[in-house]
């Protein structure tokens, strides 16, 4: 075990079992990220929280896509594939996520980008949270490796 203080998305709707226990998922992406090894770009982390001022905000503040800032214990997973778990101790919200719908667009978070799903069409506009011009996805399988070109010509 060893205590921790990241920054991550929430990935989960924040649960509770006990009305004091509060479960999230968290993602948190590497500042630098390390274009040889694409796939590791991101940890989940299965996040748990009893204090209540940390429960608190995580229910009734917090919502999906936020930027948090958390503090607490981690524990390496006991079965290969399962993310690490992550004792909460502090909580703090850095960031609101953007919309999630827009005119039957959906907008979903990925790390620093956001892209903009629409059912209408297979092109996926992208940007960065903080509103610049990634590009357009020919597909949605392909935002990966546009984030990738924009990162590597744009030294991020």
């Amino acid at each position: 075990m060893s205590h921790v203080t990241l920054d991550g998305y929430i990935d989960t709707t924040p649960e509770t079992d006990t009305g004091t226990t509060v479960h999230f998922d968290l993602i948190h992406s590497p500042d630098h990220l390390d274009p040889t090894e694409p796939d590791a770009l991101e940890q989940v982390y299965a996040c748990t929280t009893d204090h209540p001022a940390a429960a608190e905000l995580v229910l009734h503040q917090a919502k999906l896509g936020d930027l948090l800032r958390v503090t607490g214990t981690l524990t390496e997973p006991g079965t290969p594939g399962t993310p690490p778990r992550l004792r909460v101790h502090t909580v703090d919200i850095l960031d609101v996520a953007p919309l999630t719908t827009v005119s039957g667009t959906v907008l979903e978070r990925y790390g620093d980008y956001v892209v903009a799903f629409d059912a209408d069409r297979n092109e996926v506009p992208v940007f960065t949270t903080a509103g610049r011009w990634v590009g357009e996805a020919a597909t949605p399988e392909s935002i990966g490796q546009l984030i990738r070109a924009f990162e590597n010509t744009n030294h991020l």
